[in-house]
């Protein structure tokens, strides 16, 4: 694929991509959007698998003693890792909160990048060299390849005489290797003007595989001059940021505030992550159906731009997100995508009884596509734990009754119950006991649920678990028990823990179990919060359901 170089405003390009679309396309196509998002500037084949020779030389090479500030203010990442590979991430940025990031408009930077067995980087694994280009905001996504199976590594990059933090990762184990144990660390939700990531520093601190993020890693709300209620006294945040993203220049400019972070930062630099996005790195509660696709296109852009992610294939799937992993035999990630595929909500309002037309059977979250990919994977596991990282409870969760039908989210699998019974219906046709684990994200407290087959009948048989983790900081500081805390209880039986504080999970897979430790957070809202353990539940292989630990 040939890099090309358009001149101009990055927006004013995809407004124009919209005319040169079909229209019936353009308003019935997910590839659409795709489509928009990655029409031009894509980086050369070299640049994106991590060869060791280095990327053709483009005419706009910039040099790099033009770069007079450190480039590498918004730190390193790893993600998506493979038996024999992972994807490095860094983006160039000298002044991250200034819109441009204090970057050229246009131009390529070489970057040198390295991987090694060691933090001294005395035993090189592999290296080589990419472009960082101007019209992907100068990120770098390095699929470095030829590494071992289930072993720990580090990695840096450099351009000109500036050097990054050095990070570390882990590539996954063998397909028919046969691990003992794996953890990992399960967060969502992380709005930067609700407070302060301390839980994500204390995440990066944990003894885990891999991070799992499910979603709603920006807020698309205005952040004031003060940090929201970060309330900042030795800082001021540029106007740019007060102001709801809606174009790639604006939402460029939020992921770099975000990533300016420093407990984001160590978060990324400890683990490897497998990311999947919700509505906010878009809009709040946008669907497949809803909101400008040019706006969309933009997010989408900028979220691949700023994660480690390969780079998309955008195909008559669209930007296709939901993916599985393999950890040898202990068991199969089915990382889904519940937002880009959806149908729009029905009804008003947050919490709702069901309205008619939220029982049409042909309403999906999934899409009909992803739907067949994770019922045929399913069928086809032979893992021990069979895992979905997703981004809405799955569970029933009544939060009161009207007349005699219970209120649910118009959000979440509740609205879309033909959805769910597809679902359910796919691991029964899967067969056996599938040990079925759902990591989820979205409400901003933390959960764990027995998944019941019929949730209209508490009778009914328990087919898995589901553990929620709590947001990072969105609602700001909660409370370990909040108003609801009895009433969510007793309409939901299958509810078998709720905290309303901040937190994270801690998820632990071995042979005979999956447990998850819940980690709470006493406040957000100034950085100086006291992690402490809510809650620990497990779920036995070949016993589904939760029980304290």
């Amino acid at each position: 694929m040939t890099r090309q170089t358009p001149p101009g405003d990055p927006d004013r390009l995809l407004r124009a991509a919209v005319g040169r679309l079909d229209r019936r396309r353009f308003l019935t196509g997910t590839s659409a959007v795709a489509a928009l998002a990655f029409s031009f500037g894509l980086p050369g084949d070299r640049s994106r698998t991590g060869q060791e020779d280095d990327e053709p030389r483009p005419a706009d090479e910039l040099p790099p003693e033009t770069l007079t500030d450190d480039p590498f203010t918004l730190g390193v990442a790893s993600g998506d890792p493979l038996p024999d590979a992972v994807v490095l991430w860094t983006r160039l940025a000298t002044r991250p909160l200034e819109p441009g990031s204090g970057m050229p408009a246009t131009g390529s930077y070489r970057v040198s990048w390295e991987i090694a067995r060691d933090e001294r980087f005395r035993h090189l694994q592999r290296r080589g060299s990419a472009y960082a280009h101007a019209e992907f905001n100068h990120a770098v996504h390095v699929d470095a390849r030829g590494l071992g199976a289930g072993r720990e590594y580090w990695y840096r990059f450099t351009v000109g005489r500036w050097r990054s933090p050095v990070g570390r990762t882990r590539t996954l184990p063998a397909r028919d290797a046969d691990p003992a144990r794996m953890r990992l660390a399960l967060v969502s939700c992380q709005n930067y003007a609700d407070g302060y990531y301390t839980l994500l520093r204390h995440a990066a601190a944990q003894d885990v595989e891999a991070l799992f993020h499910v979603g709603d890693y920006i807020y698309e709300n205005p952040v004031s001059a003060v940090g929201g209620h970060r309330r900042y006294t030795d800082r001021t945040l540029p106007a740019a940021h007060n102001r709801e993203p809606r174009t790639l220049a604006e939402y460029r400019l939020r992921y770099s505030l975000h990533k300016t972070d420093p407990d984001l930062q160590a978060a990324h630099h400890a683990h490897p992550w497998f990311v999947t996005w919700d509505d906010h790195e878009v809009h709040n509660d946008y669907s497949g159906t809803t909101e400008s696709l040019v706006r969309r296109a933009a997010a989408y852009r900028a979220y691949w731009e700023n994660q480690p992610l390969r780079l998309p294939q955008p195909d008559a799937s669209g930007l296709t997100l939901y993916r599985r992993v393999r950890y040898g035999r202990l068991a199969q990630f089915d990382i889904l995508d519940t937002r880009q595929y959806r149908d729009a909500q029905v009804g008003t309002g947050w919490r709702l009884p069901l309205v008619p037309e939220a029982r049409d059977p042909r309403r999906t979250l999934m899409g009909a596509t992803q739907e067949r990919w994770f019922a045929d994977g399913l069928r086809a596991s032979d893992a021990r734990w069979n895992v979905v990282p997703q981004q809405v409870v799955f569970s029933r969760c009544a939060f009161g009754t009207r007349g005699s039908a219970p209120v649910l989210s118009r959000d979440a699998w509740d609205a879309y119950p033909a959805a769910r019974e597809r679902f359910l219906t796919a691991v029964d046709q899967a067969g056996g006991n599938r040990n079925l684990v759902l990591l989820t994200g979205d409400a901003h407290v933390a959960h764990a649920f027995d998944v019941k087959r019929d949730f209209d009948d508490p009778g009914s048989r328990t087919v898995g678990a589901e553990f929620v983790c709590s947001s990072v900081t969105t609602e700001r500081d909660g409370a370990a028990r909040p108003a609801n805390w009895a009433g969510l209880r007793a309409l939901n039986p299958h509810m078998k823990f709720y905290d309303g504080r901040r937190g994270y999970t801690v998820v632990t897979l071995d042979r005979t179990a999956t447990r998850a430790d819940f980690h709470a957070v006493d406040r957000v809202t100034r950085p100086d919060g006291k992690v402490t353990p809510a809650g620990s539940f497990v779920t036995e292989a070949g016993n589904p359901g939760v029980h304290p630990a």
